[in-house]
């Protein structure tokens, strides 16, 4: 009994909402989502570019036998490009669905589960410093990190893999792996050199999707789910 009396106290000291603050907090909520929705969209934009200047590198490559494969190299400083850009969107799009996100964890969830608005200390305060102070909740690098694991891992397979489709089949069909090699030499630099560096390319960005997302996840178990922001 001793035990219980402080949290009782506690829970007795919280304020309630008014009928008009939780209808502000509504039309917040609704603000926020409506910025995030629209920023999603933005994110979906780059990732269209990126797709589309892949498939139009792919129709070149593979438009005829003797066509180049440089295309599908160069393409890859465009879908680099695009995911700098979409990263930086990311970064905007999180603050409105972390705060959207936040209201929904410590007001709705609550309200519509046991009728208590406060089940976590000091939780408007969290909210409110993040309007007086507006901040990124994520770095760059771990955004480009959430963005390739989600969107461009893919796109970046798909290039990688149809330039090695590319080296094999044309302009016949490549004997063995040294064809292959002597088919991507660009110029002075050898073929091993020039899959080398693609290889590394490819690796590089995947290492980075992996190296956030073990990131996130030890986030996500230090903070117990919910914590905080972002």
């Amino acid at each position: 009994m001793a035990q219980a009396q402080p949290r009782l106290a506690s829970a007795s000291a919280k304020r309630e909402f008014t009928q008009a603050e939780i209808g502000a907090l509504a039309h917040l909520y609704r603000g926020e989502v409506y910025r995030s929705t629209i920023w999603r969209t933005r994110l979906d934009t780059t990732t269209n570019w990126s797709v589309v200047t892949l498939g139009v590198a792919l129709s070149i490559t593979f438009a005829s036998p003797g066509a180049s494969e440089l295309p599908l190299l160069l393409v890859g400083v465009l879908i680099a490009l695009f995911m700098v850009l979409e990263a930086r969107r990311y970064r905007y799009f999180n603050v409105w669905r972390a705060r959207a996100r936040w209201m929904e964890t410590h007001f709705y969830a609550p309200m519509l589960d046991d009728g208590d608005l406060h089940t976590e200390e000091n939780w408007q305060k969290v909210l409110a410093k993040d309007y007086w102070r507006p901040e990124y909740h994520v770095s760059m690098t771990r955004a480009m990190g959430r963005r390739i694991r989600r969107n461009y891992l893919w796109i970046l397979s798909i290039q990688f893999l149809a330039y090695l489709g590319k080296l094999i089949v044309h302009p016949v069909p490549a004997s063995g792996i040294g064809d292959v090699v002597a088919r991507a030499a660009i110029g002075p630099a050898p073929g091993w050199l020039v899959l080398a560096f693609g290889g590394l390319y490819l690796g590089s960005w995947l290492g980075l999707a992996e190296w956030v997302r073990r990131r996130d996840s030890e986030s996500a178990r230090r903070k117990g789910g919910g914590r905080s922001l972002g």
